[in-house]
């Protein structure tokens, strides 16, 4: 029976179950496909720590042989590292991964050479339709002239250049405690951080795409709470935890207490102005914190308001020439990086920004972040449709209030904000509120919640 890409092939990239949902023959038939649509000569392709991964990767090369296209292999790596290798080789990549899903899931991030973005409307659409119609009419014939799989090892080269990016050779010595989540920052790390002014102290670096300790997902609290506690008893001076395939950090100050990805936005956002001359453009999604497009424009940065999602704002980015983005889903975006994300290179912008002066993590940050936000907080709901029109007739014609529909609707007024939107996969809504002090963001979140559930 052909499988049901409808289940497996996302907004961004393919992700599902293996071998129920996908499997080896249906990647060799995604790698003719992807060699197709890309046009390419010659692709890149790499793979997280999980058992089905390798498999997966090997096959989807074949399938790009077949059809006459050169694999270069740089196998484990980080979905940064990928993207590193797309962009430095000039090529199209393949990332085999399912990110912080448990261990049963993988996946498939494709880019164009150049680490440019494949989605929906960049090319996943074509994949899709023709894996679809080779899974009913059988593989396309082979190239007269099949294409070679060559091994590169491109982590060195990876790590030397994000250290190119950033400065650390005169901070004060540091202590770092780093949760892999036994994935892929295990494997980056260690060469990321060699001979910087950090003394490391690793958590779960053991490969395992099982994750025996926790999920890699370090968005989830419960996630962090090891991080957390080892942060305090080795008297640390931050914490770091990156989720599965690594292209993802979150932070934790020097008592164990999160750091808001919007402040993380807001701080390296300064840095790399800094670095462009106080002149620049600035990509943050509708859910971050309002200190981001303020801390911008402090330092003569223009702040450009996107949808959430990766693809909106590497798009936003191509069209702008924007020098940074972020997300509050911790995705950090650079032009330096070919507008693709890296959680990696956003880490070492807070190693440099907290070593190149004196106070404490909780300090510095606290410059950064300057509102009481909610977090997101999930509900499903029958009708994702009316409760948005619910809302949207709730505070339609206040005094003081505005409403867009971006992507969702963001209700704001001067002093808070809500956004509510719709999940592509499942009948939730994502309810995120923010306001300038704790009480009004209650008021307004509470407010917001019994209509959604209402």
């Amino acid at each position: 029976m052909a499988a049901d890409l409808s289940q497996i092939v996302k907004a961004y990239d393919v992700r599902g179950v293996v071998p129920d949902q996908w499997d080896e023959p249906l990647a060799e038939l995604f790698g003719a496909a992807f060699a197709q649509v890309t046009g390419a000569d010659a692709i890149v392709i790499g793979h997280d720590m999980r058992p089905s991964s390798p498999g997966l990767s090997r096959a989807f090369a074949r399938g790009a042989t077949r059809r006459g296209v050169d694999v270069t292999e740089i196998g484990l790596c980080s979905t940064d590292q990928l993207y590193y290798a797309s962009g430095a080789l000039g090529l199209p990549g393949a990332m085999f991964t399912a990110s912080h899903n448990p261990a049963q899931y993988n996946g498939i991030k494709m880019c164009r050479a150049g680490a440019a973005p494949v989605g929906q409307d960049t090319g996943l659409a074509e994949i899709r339709a023709l894996v679809e119609e080779w899974q009913d009419s059988g593989a396309p014939e082979p190239a007269g002239t099949p294409g070679t799989i060559t091994r590169r090892d491109t982590l060195e080269d990876y790590a030397a250049y994000l250290r190119s990016l950033v400065d650390l050779t005169s901070i004060s010595r540091l202590k770092v405690v780093v949760d892999a989540g036994n994935g892929m920052g295990g494997h980056t790390v260690p060469t990321v951080f060699a001979g910087l002014p950090v003394d490391l102290v690793p958590m779960y670096f053991e490969l395992d795409g099982t994750f025996p300790n926790h999920e890699a997902n370090p968005l989830d609290p419960k996630n962090i709470v090891d991080l957390q506690q080892r942060v305090r008893e080795e008297h640390a001076d931050l914490g770091i935890a990156f989720d599965g395939d690594a292209d993802r950090c979150f932070v934790v100050d020097e008592n164990g207490d999160p750091v808001s990805p919007s402040a993380i936005t807001a701080l390296v956002a300064a840095r790399e102005l800094a670095r462009y001359g106080g002149k620049g453009t600035v990509i943050h999604n509708l859910i971050t914190s309002r200190s981001v497009p303020e801390v911008v424009r402090e330092n003569g940065g223009t702040p450009v308001r996107t949808r959430v999602g990766h693809s909106f704002i590497k798009a936003e980015m191509a069209r702008s020439g924007a020098i940074f983005g972020g997300e509050h889903s911790a995705h950090y975006y650079f032009k330096d990086f070919w507008n693709a994300d890296t959680g990696m290179l956003a880490a070492l912008h807070v190693l440099a920004a907290l070593g190149g002066q004196d106070g404490p993590l909780s300090r510095l940050v606290a410059a950064y972040d300057r509102y009481a936000g909610s977090g997101e907080i999930n509900s499903t709901v029958d009708d994702q449709g009316a409760r948005l029109a619910a809302i949207k007739a709730a505070y339609q014609g206040r005094d003081g209030v505005d409403i867009d529909e971006l992507d969702g609707l963001t209700v704001s007024s001067a002093d808070w904000w809500f956004n509510v939107r719709p999940s592509n996969t499942e009948p939730l809504l994502r309810l995120n509120a923010e306001a300038g002090d704790e009480a009004t963001m209650e008021k307004i979140r509470d407010e917001a919640l019994e209509i959604i559930r209402g």
